[in-house]
């Protein structure tokens, strides 16, 4: 048989999303103690909303208790703090109330203020009402995006907790602080030798580990807001290193941001009970074991990667999405602001055409050795230098076999393929991009 055939053989129709046992056709991938949710795209509804579905189906039938996302650490646990209902210690700050800062306000806003998310965060709210602590669902960041934001709560914690430290950690992240709206900047400067704020950063962290036994015992939140102040210190310290390698390598850069989500990632599950399961979402190029795409022969690794290493491959399920045609929102440039566009049909020499040529609107493609057909299997294997379609935050239709598409090896990139037809735009809380200082330089190269 063909590979087309064999493809249209194995694909498993989905229902629609909002069908209730929509979910329940990812059961078998709910054994695993990571379940890896890809998209390919930042801003196509169906893969929110199929997301959003298996994700409480995760977390309502077997015992997920975090989620995990492509997003930055203080933006998440804002959303953490209303989803759990955690109090948030630093809301008075010498007796004045800090300024209501919304979360996911900078560049691309669409990717997380959108209504698929705003449902899914309620959800979790509601979900978690009447659940003791140790039972409720956390949302978290992986991302390393916010320096400036993260120095600020490291010196806010200790300001609480331990004043002297907290006047000590001003005075090394000073270092930094001419470059926290810029720090591409940083980097250009550290290259040409002008700035150095390496020690202080790591300095910083290694105290605020050291004093571990004693700041946890003194925080009544159960070591909540020690755990958080260690992250947004780990934070620090990789992104005073990641934005000096973007001068240097753009895949050490890469390697460098995906290993500090994979790193946050097991301090999460670290600090949950034994056991404790996580949903991460992510775009396809971050969840995909990067061995088996492009991004090996430029010696970039990623989180889906680094999971099957260190949790074993049978303990992660690595799932993409995929779509042939449709609308999806993106800008043209970065920092501009979000538009709906068209998604050119697939290429020919893609595994989209493969997928839309299976006639079905949407299906389940499961890859695993145990589960997939040998014949397709040793065709599939042959087929490493297929194409697959990656859409971030910038869309490029006019140059999209080169800013778009890269070689995959399906069969091993993923443990299970999720496919829509034809998608729709993500539905966002505004289309107006946020001018602001921290806009370009805080964020980028977030596109994927």
């Amino acid at each position: 048989m063909s590979l087309q055939n064999l493809i249209s053989a194995a694909a498993r129709p989905l229902p629609p999303i909002d069908d209730p046992s929509f979910a329940s056709h990812f059961d078998s991938f709910a054994n695993h103690r990571i379940v890896l949710l890809g998209d390919g795209s930042h801003g196509t509804l169906e893969f929110y909303s199929a997301r959003a579905q298996i994700t409480k189906h995760l977390i309502e039938h077997h015992g997920f208790t975090t989620v995990a996302v492509e997003a930055d650490w203080p933006d998440a646990e804002a959303i953490d703090r209303y989803v759990r209902q955690r109090p948030d210690p630093a809301a008075k700050i010498g007796g004045r109330t800090r300024d209501n800062e919304e979360p996911f306000k900078r560049f691309p806003t669409w990717m997380w203020r959108n209504r698929e998310m705003q449902s899914l965060v309620e959800w979790m709210r509601n979900h978690n009402a009447n659940l003791p602590d140790h039972q409720k669902v956390g949302f978290y960041g992986l991302d390393l995006y916010s320096m400036g934001t993260s120095i600020r709560a490291v010196i806010e914690y200790l300001d609480r907790i331990d004043p002297p430290a907290g006047k000590e950690a001003r005075r090394r992240y000073g270092c930094l602080q001419p470059w926290v709206d810029d720090p591409t900047a940083y980097g250009l400067a550290s290259l040409r030798g002008m700035a150095n704020c390496e020690k202080g950063v790591v300095d910083m962290l290694r105290d605020l580990l050291n004093q571990r036994l004693q700041y946890s015992e003194e925080d009544p939140h159960d070591g909540e807001e020690y755990h958080s102040s260690q992250q947004n210190a780990y934070l620090v310290r990789d992104a005073e290193q990641y934005y000096k390698a973007m001068y240097y390598s753009s895949a050490l850069s890469w390697t460098l941001r995906d290993t500090h989500m994979m790193n946050t990632l097991r301090r999460i599950l670290y600090h949950k009970p034994p056991g404790s399961r996580a949903v991460v979402w992510a775009h396809n190029s971050h969840c995909g074991d990067a061995r088996y795409t492009g991004m090996a022969a430029r010696n970039e690794v990623n989180i889906g990667q680094l999971c099957r290493e260190h949790f074993g491959r049978g303990n992660v399920a690595l799932l993409g999405c995929g779509t042939y045609t449709g609308t999806v929102a993106a800008a043209h440039e970065w920092d501009e602001d979000m538009q709906v566009m068209t998604v050119l049909p697939s290429r020919e020499d893609s595994w989209e055409w493969l997928a839309h040529h299976t006639g079905l609107s949407s299906f389940l493609l499961d890859l695993r050795p145990t589960r997939m057909d040998p014949e397709l299997r040793g065709i599939m294997a042959t087929e490493t230098q297929r194409l697959e379609r990656f859409i971030g935050v910038i869309y490029r239709p006019e140059t999209e076999r080169v800013s778009h598409y890269s070689e995959a090896d399906l069969q091993n990139q993923f443990d299970g393929y999720v496919w829509f037809n034809r998608t729709a735009a993500v539905k966002p809380l505004e289309v107006v991009q946020p001018k602001t200082a921290m806009g370009l330089e805080e964020t980028y190269p977030f596109g994927l």
